[in-house]
């Protein structure tokens, strides 16, 4: 008897194949020159990078050029994953779950709460520049023209002045422009009592924060709203609006007396890096992150540089303040901590009106 063969459909076949193939998780990922690669279970050619909003333009033309540095360097093409959110958001996405094996977030206090999530180790500022990898000071950005004159943060309070400058419960930027301001306001009562007094810093804050138009979640929101249209001034980083203006956007840059130094850290995710196997690749991207050409790529994107050599090629970009100040100026972070942000801190103390 003869054995009957049935003709299986070739669509059938290539049916089941691509099932097959969802159910193993055949998969695409785009490396950072916009090409795709098969992905693989090995995470260490996979670099996670969870940064803070503002950092977004200058980091997207570094990629490639890291890439392109590791694969010269390994024979390995890295791939990226990358996330860009408001500050202390991705701070707390970290703390949270989300697997980042570096972070570049917005300031020191940011890189603290992973600290004390035990995912990054204490002695991070051990590295060169204490960690930082760029400064920026905080300016006033206006309408083109300055048609209401704005010359310093004391302009703000004028009757009128619409401002705009981020929430600080969710943007690192936010903080650093309260800082700012606060700062300065410590500075004009030390011009006219002799001393800091903290209630004259406070009034001044409150003075401004009457004029402020709305409080978006992070640094690259509020500038979006200011693009729309909506406000006179806003209260931001120095690079957003150098940044801006080199693709054309006409702005005024209001650099005031009194401001503060922003510094921003990167740091390797030692307990997601050690897990994906691919600390070594980590390190050097953060490492990457301090070089002459990597600090270039900051300068063009309007960030001041922490190398001595490159800010003096691109110093004149970037005037000095009369009056600047960093961070230890308030006190350091812990005690800005507990006097600004804490629940009855400064801050919330203008928010409520008390």
């Amino acid at each position: 008897m003869q054995t009957m063969k049935k003709k299986i459909n070739p669509l059938y076949v290539v049916l089941m194949l691509l099932l097959v193939c969802m159910t193993v998780g055949c998969s695409k990922q785009e490396d950072a020159s916009g090409q795709s690669g098969t992905s693989t279970d090995d995470q260490s050619n996979t670099l996670v990078i969870g940064a803070y909003s503002v950092a977004k333009d200058a980091v997207g033309e570094l990629l490639p050029k890291f890439q392109a540095k590791w694969q010269a360097k390994t024979g390995q093409t890295v791939h990226f994953q990358e996330s860009y959110e408001a500050s202390g958001t991705q701070a707390r996405a970290i703390v949270g779950g989300f697997e980042a094996d570096v972070a570049l977030l917005a300031m020191e206090s940011d890189i603290d709460k992973l600290v004390k999530a035990d995912l990054v180790s204490s002695n991070w500022k051990q590295a060169p520049n204490d960690g930082m990898i760029t400064r920026s000071i905080v300016v006033l950005g206006t309408r083109a023209g300055n048609p209401l004159g704005i010359r310093d943060f004391e302009d703000l309070t004028k009757p009128g002045v619409k401002v705009l400058y981020p929430n600080p419960k969710t943007s690192g930027g936010a903080q650093w422009d309260i800082n700012a301001i606060y700062g300065a306001g410590l500075k004009l009562s030390e011009e006219e009592q002799g001393k800091k007094d903290p209630a004259v810093a406070k009034a001044f804050l409150e003075k401004v924060h009457e004029n402020v138009e709305s409080l978006d979640k992070s640094g690259r929101s509020s500038m979006a709203a200011f693009e729309y249209g909506v406000g006179d001034v806003i209260v931001t980083y120095e690079n957003e609006l150098l940044a801006r203006i080199a693709k054309g956007v006409n702005y005024d840059i209001v650099v005031p007396k009194n401001t503060i130094l922003i510094e921003n850290p990167a740091v390797v995710v030692d307990k997601y890096a050690d897990k994906h196997g691919n600390r070594e690749l980590a390190e050097a991207f953060v490492a990457y992150l301090s070089t002459p050409e990597a600090q270039l790529i900051f300068a063009k994107h309007g960030f001041r540089s922490v190398d001595p050599d490159v800010f003096a090629e691109t110093k004149s970009s970037f005037p000095t303040p009369e009056g600047l100040f960093d961070i230890n100026y308030l006190g350091g972070w812990d005690k800005v901590r507990s006097t600004l942000y804490s629940k009855r801190g400064v801050w919330y103390q203008v928010l409520a009106g008390l």
